[in-house]
């Protein structure tokens, strides 16, 4: 049975051909970005989980989500508690599906860090300056 992970796809058509998907092996991330205005960080934890039955799509679980500050359009929920700087809060959208992370070359890309290192999501899939889906996902079969 293949592994777990989280697939990355670039959401523009034409660019597909070009970047294929690529594949994460990881049951357990978070995925970190700096805020373009407030430059303040925020991360996510998830996790992927596998569904009930061989035949179904592993499911991404937003666990925990933390930023370190507050600002324009970034204001924590009413619920978050404030601890050594960051303000932590369980997401409301726990099983968001998919997240479409919009990447520019004006601000860092996202982060996608595991046991402890962070890489940004250029390290396996360039951006096209548009939208890249991530999802959890099965690690595709090898010929």
């Amino acid at each position: 049975m293949a592994g777990l992970g989280v697939c990355l796809v670039l959401a523009a058509v034409a660019a597909a051909p070009i970047h294929g998907p690529a594949f994460v092996a990881t049951e357990r991330f978070t995925l970190a970005w700096t805020h373009s205005i407030e430059k303040v960080r925020w991360e996510e934890d998830y996790a992927v989980v596998a569904a009930p039955g061989r035949a179904a799509p592993p499911e991404l679980r937003a666990l925990s989500a933390r930023v370190k500050g507050s600002g324009a359009g970034m204001e924590p929920p009413p619920d978050a508690v404030l601890k050594d700087g960051w303000y932590s809060y369980t997401p409301a959208q726990r099983a968001p599906g998919e997240l479409r992370l919009s990447r520019s070359a004006f601000v860092p890309d996202y982060e996608l860090c595991m046991n402890g290192h962070c890489r940004p999501l250029s390290h396996w899939l360039p951006s096209d300056g548009g939208v890249t889906r991530l999802g959890a996902c099965r690690e595709p079969h090898k010929p």
